[in-house]
């Protein structure tokens, strides 16, 4: 056939009803068993795919899940996605993604432009600079549930996934110290976010609990990148009081502090100590490999999509907040030897 095989075709090549053929496909019982398997092996023979935009018409559901993210080129944003489409998959969802290159404009700009007919609900991690976050308590005042993850929206009454982000870097900071390290700096995400927050206030209270001063000058907020990493680095550089260590909010920026202390002769791990946060397969191959606290993607993304599922499946399911646990992973970056 030179088009998409449907209920309709297989009912008149079969001389049977449509309906006859839409309950055979669903495994009603109140079809003969023959009729069933005739219809069955017709469909595998044409390779036949339910329609689920159709069904969706008759049953409320169209089986398509948006996901709404800042990124899908970086190694944490990608896994999530993986493990977001394990769970769709298995659950005959499809997923469509719409990526706001970390720019709140064009995330408005979606959200605004979405046609909410063609979805049963959203994953979203809001980007950077999202000074407000009504756009999303709209949709799901309008009656498609959210599911925040990662970067969420801490304002809105909905459920959220997040890695244990105040943990992971209070367990970091922790490991400086423990590692000899005593002057601190913290290269941060921007202000407003959520985790920027939390892993500054896990930076501070290490320090605090081991009596260590937080000096203004080693605490800089900028943006995500290698770029930024390499120019929070300089600065520090530049300070009257050169730190001992860098506490980066993610791989990406810790990877630019060691290519600006590289540029500036200074041996990593042995004068100043460098690590990140989320545990990109580049950390293993860059030299010195980095230390870090490897953040649980998939496991954010599959635990992500199935609480999208129970919202879309159970109106008042109650939201849930979710912090899965991160791992610290030793490595060349922070060995003073």
């Amino acid at each position: 056939m030179g088009h998409a095989v449907t209920i309709k075709d297989i009912a008149k090549i079969l001389n049977v009803s449509v309906s006859t053929v839409s309950r055979a496909l669903r495994d009603t019982y109140d079809v003969n068993q023959e009729t069933k398997k005739r219809i069955l092996s017709l469909a595998a023979e044409l390779n036949y795919k339910p329609n689920f935009n159709a069904t969706g018409l008759a049953q409320g559901s169209t089986h398509n899940i948006g996901v709404v993210l800042p990124f899908i080129t970086n190694y944490y944003f990608s896994t999530v996605i993986t493990g977001i489409q394990e769970v769709a998959y298995d659950n005959n969802y499809n997923i469509i993604l719409f990526i706001t290159n970390d720019s709140s404009e064009r995330e408005l700009s979606i959200i605004q432009n979405l046609s909410l007919s063609r979805l049963d609900g959203l994953l979203v991690s809001v980007s950077s600079n999202s000074d407000s976050c009504n756009h999303f308590q709209e949709i799901i005042d309008e009656g498609t549930p959210i599911v925040f993850f990662d970067r969420i929206a801490s304002n809105i009454d909905t459920s959220k996934v997040m890695q244990g982000d105040y943990k992971g870097a209070f367990e970091a900071v922790e490991h400086l110290i423990e590692s000899g390290y005593t002057k601190i700096a913290h290269i941060a995400g921007p202000k407003g976010l959520d985790f920027t927050e939390k892993r500054l206030n896990g930076y501070l209270d290490a320090l605090k609990k081991h009596g260590l001063a937080a000096r203004e000058e080693w605490i800089i907020f900028s943006g995500f990148s290698q770029e930024y990493g390499e120019t929070d680095t300089y600065q520090l550089l530049q300070c009257e009081q050169r730190p001992d260590a860098i506490f980066a909010v993610n791989d990406r920026k810790a990877i630019g502090a060691i290519v600006a202390l590289k540029n500036n002769g200074v041996i990593i791990g042995k004068e100043i100590g460098v690590i990140g946060f989320t545990d990109d397969p580049i950390c293993t191959i860059i030299s010195p490999s980095i230390t870090t606290i490897a953040e649980p993607a998939f496991e954010i993304g599959t635990t992500s999509c199935d609480l999208l599922l129970k919202h879309i499946n159970k109106k008042n399911f109650n939201p849930q907040e979710i912090i899965l646990p991160g791992k610290l992973m030793v490595r060349d970056s922070t060995r003073r030897n």
